[in-house]
């Protein structure tokens, strides 16, 4: 009778330590509803980062990259990085220039160039030498 209310007890006294250290340490997941504004912006965000990837696609945006020393992956990458604002941004900036004219693939151009030298300036990358991080 000793031994089985001895075990009993040690069950009882590990069985409530597993329960307690089970509860202690027990993840609890948090569940909320994602508006419908939060996606539209972030679609928008994938369609207009494909847009500039499309734009990118052109012979004479990406001869004119690689003759200011830039490679496409770089650039790729940037798109990749820019956040949805940028994006934004960048697209106006292409529906606003003129359809087919050098002068609005140039200034795209120049505009991804300043935003290359905003991203060294930050310290976000290291593509012109001639720009120096303003952390530093």
């Amino acid at each position: 009778m000793t031994f089985t209310a001895s075990t009993r007890r040690f069950l009882s006294i590990m069985l409530t330590a597993l329960f307690l250290l089970t509860t202690v340490t027990s993840v609890h997941a948090q569940a909320s509803m994602i508006g419908t504004h939060d996606v539209i912006n972030q679609e928008q965000a994938s369609v207009d980062r494909e847009a500039l990837k499309g734009m990118l696609s052109d012979e004479a945006v990406q001869e004119k990259i690689a003759s200011m020393g830039v490679s496409p992956e770089q650039v790729e990458q940037r798109i990749n990085s820019l956040t949805a604002d940028e994006l934004a941004y960048f697209n106006a900036q292409l529906d606003e220039a003129p359809a087919g004219a050098g002068g609005g693939i140039l200034g795209v151009i120049v505009l991804f160039l300043v935003i290359f030298i905003i991203t060294d300036l930050l310290c976000a990358t290291n593509v012109y030498k001639f720009v120096n991080c303003i952390n530093r």
